[in-house]
């Protein structure tokens, strides 16, 4: 890559970002406005093809709201070019279908761990490789969603390339794999389902960089395949305010760090 002042596909320089270590990130640029006005100062950078970046202030430190859009390649661009500026801590808040049956619309994911049913994390290293999350990203998480006394639940998320190919697995040419591997999903305790949480967090294991994800189920097949008669639910804002309260815990003890050692 020929380098220039500013990354390429999120068109952001170190100046436009004042020294921002933190990024909350949704999928849908259309959230990242959303995420922004929980931030002191919110501002708007810039936006270019999927990527849309704000910035603002939390506790005392800039903090990035920017979004990666749908699948693995597209995050791991944006990570790949937030962590040359210097982030070093990645949030994503995103949404999932629910894959067992205590799992309703509405609830809370804090993720641990990905299932790498997708390519992206592949050319980053061995499929034997877990994609699990930062402990200290996931357990400030948790307190966040203890604080705010919402339905969470942490653990394992799948992680796929192919929307359709989930939604839609008896007409792809390869079903019978596709539902062999979904119920493995299932039996083995995958909580939901979405497309970006392995590429992040494998992204950010070969960059040394922490990351965590927060996802809201907005509906559960499962439980309608049992005949429950369960509303979706398409509201993301209580997993933004579980990523801002988590991240107001991150960056105290950042700070605290900091102090130690001065």
């Amino acid at each position: 890559m020929v380098k220039t002042e500013k990354e390429y596909h999120i068109q952001l320089s170190r100046s436009d970002i004042e020294g921002a270590r933190y990024a909350i990130m949704p999928g849908d640029p259309g959230r990242v406005e959303k995420i922004a006005a929980y931030l002191e100062k919110p501002r708007f950078l810039n936006a270019n093809r999927e990527y849309t970046s704000w910035i603002g202030w939390l506790s005392g430190e800039p903090v990035l709201a920017v979004s990666h859009g749908i699948g693995g390649p597209s995050t791991a661009i944006a990570v790949e070019e937030l962590a040359e500026l210097g982030v070093h801590t990645f949030i994503r808040v995103g949404t999932s279908g629910g894959m067992q049956e205590g799992i309703l619309p509405g609830d809370i994911i804090n993720v641990n761990g990905a299932i790498r049913a997708e390519g992206t994390s592949r050319e980053y290293v061995g499929i034997e490789y877990p994609a699990i999350s930062d402990f200290q990203v996931t357990r400030a998480l948790y307190e966040g969603a203890e604080a705010l006394h919402v339905r969470h639940h942490t653990g394992v998320v799948h992680c796929k390339d192919s929307f359709y190919g989930q939604h839609s697995p008896g007409r792809m040419p390869v079903a019978g794999e596709l539902l062999s591997k979904w119920e493995c999903w299932i039996r083995a305790g995958a909580l939901v389902s979405e497309m970006e949480t392995a590429a992040l967090f494998t992204v950010c294991a070969s960059l040394r960089a922490r990351a965590g994800a927060v996802m809201l189920c907005i509906w559960n097949q499962i439980r309608e395949e049992k005949g429950y008669t369960d509303q979706p639910v398409y509201d993301t804002d209580l997993a933004i305010r579980v990523a801002i309260e988590g991240l107001k815990r991150l960056i105290g003890e950042d700070q605290r760090k900091r102090e130690k050692k001065a």
